[in-house]
């Protein structure tokens, strides 16, 4: 019988191999040893027949196999299998052997041999269970690296976006004083030409002065959006991951404008009060300026994203009037470390997902709006410079984000 067991597992891997599910090809796998087993057992002596022992293998190759639950099903059911044996024999009496000792001997070696090869088998099965998971598992795995890897670029894509609209703004300023400038020496220069022809000497020189000045002028202007735009560069281009001196007061205040400038320049209705307040004591500190700063943009984003969807949220009622959408952005600090805060006004997180927010593609934002990834990604940033990013917060009163870092000079 169990020579005929080891066939038929045999044919059971075949088909599972060839696309039977696991638990189906398991419990069948199972149960034809348990009728071999039941078989066995009465026809070499009852409960005390070698056979009876081999049931224990049953639930251990479900554990294996299948899992507990199925393995409990095991337990159960062959604990019951041997309990109605057991009652059967007492009230029948034990079967008569009736073959020789030689006999039975040569059963035993029969069943023994059978076991072995049917064990060797379950162990096959398992072994090309767990390669197919495995196998399984880390194309899944490559896979899911695959659609994080899109999201981070995605994510970061979204904060070059905000970078470009605040450099635009910031840059706007200083090259309307250079077209300004440019335009008034033109005006100028008409004028000196008609003052040469007169020969008014005198007016010639007050003119070439104003002219001069308005060079300097726009020499100025032209040296600021070019400092500008080599300072947003530098903030924006991938990072080397090397730490540099950094004066985090600047930093801070260089992501404030641009990241509300970014905004405003893709809402033009987008209004929000600023307060500040920099501890100018800390100077400057070792971080990698663009991943902090990455990081604070996140956080600045997310403070006026929150203050713009409360004022959205109170404008049909009368409190709408009364609100004041407001961001604050301080730094402190604390002995050996530094502290830079970022506090909202706004709508708040809820306590039931608070927990959540720094889990990798957890957002609250509306489908679209967002990737899940910004303050995950923020807090592997902080956390690599050996520091903690943490959040307190209170339904409909607003969100504060703390950065600690060390302050290592």
């Amino acid at each position: 019988m169990l020579l005929f067991n080891a066939f038929f597992s045999i044919v059971i891997l075949y088909f599972y191999k060839n696309g039977l599910s696991k638990t189906i090809a398991g419990n069948i796998f199972l149960f034809q040893f348990e009728v071999t087993f039941i078989a066995q057992a009465w026809l070499q002596g009852g409960v005390l027949s070698p056979a009876s022992a081999a049931f224990f293998l049953l639930p251990a190759i479900a554990m294996l196999i299948l899992g507990k639950k199925e393995a409990f099903f095991w337990i159960v059911f062959t604990c019951v299998t041997l309990t109605l044996l057991y009652i059967t024999e007492n009230y029948i009496g034990a079967p008569t052997i009736t073959y020789p000792l030689t006999r039975q001997k040569e059963l035993f070696f029969y069943s023994i041999i059978a076991t072995n090869l049917a064990i060797y088998f379950v162990l096959l099965v398992y072994e090309n269970g767990k390669n197919k998971a495995i196998k399984e598992l880390a194309e899944q795995h490559k896979n899911l690296v695959s659609a994080q890897d899109q999201l981070i670029q995605q994510e970061k894509l979204i904060s070059l976006a905000q970078l470009t609209a605040g450099i635009a703004h910031e840059i706007q300023n200083p090259l309307n004083f250079v077209n300004n400038f440019s335009e008034l020496n033109i005006e100028l220069i008409n004028e000196l030409n008609e003052e040469l022809k007169l020969k008014n000497y005198d007016e010639v020189q007050i003119i070439l002065k104003s002219v001069l000045e308005n060079l300097e002028k726009i020499g100025h202007h032209g040296k600021r959006a070019d400092s500008i735009v080599k300072g947003m560069l530098m903030h924006s281009r991938t990072s080397s991951g090397a730490m540099e001196q950094t004066d985090i007061n600047t930093l801070t205040d260089e992501y404030i404008r641009l990241c509300y400038h970014g905004l405003r320049a893709k809402d033009k209705a987008f209004n929000a009060t600023i307060n500040t307040d920099f501890d100018n004591s800390i100077g400057k500190i070792n971080v990698v300026p663009q991943d902090i700063g990455r990081v604070i943009l996140n956080l600045l984003t997310n403070a006026f994203y929150a203050v713009n969807e409360h004022k959205d949220a109170l404008y049909a009622s009368h409190y709408a009037n009364t609100y004041d959408p407001t961001v604050s952005i301080s730094t402190k600090k604390l002995g050996d470390k530094i502290e830079i805060s970022v506090s909202d006004n706004g709508n708040g997180i809820p306590q039931s997902v608070i927990d959540k927010i720094f889990q990798p593609f957890f957002t609250t934002k509306p489908t679209g709006q967002g990737t899940g990834l910004g303050l995950s990604l923020s807090y592997d940033i902080v956390k690599s410079h050996g520091g903690s990013l943490t959040v307190k917060s209170k339904e409909s009163d607003g969100t504060t984000f703390t950065i600690i870092l060390p302050n290592n000079l």
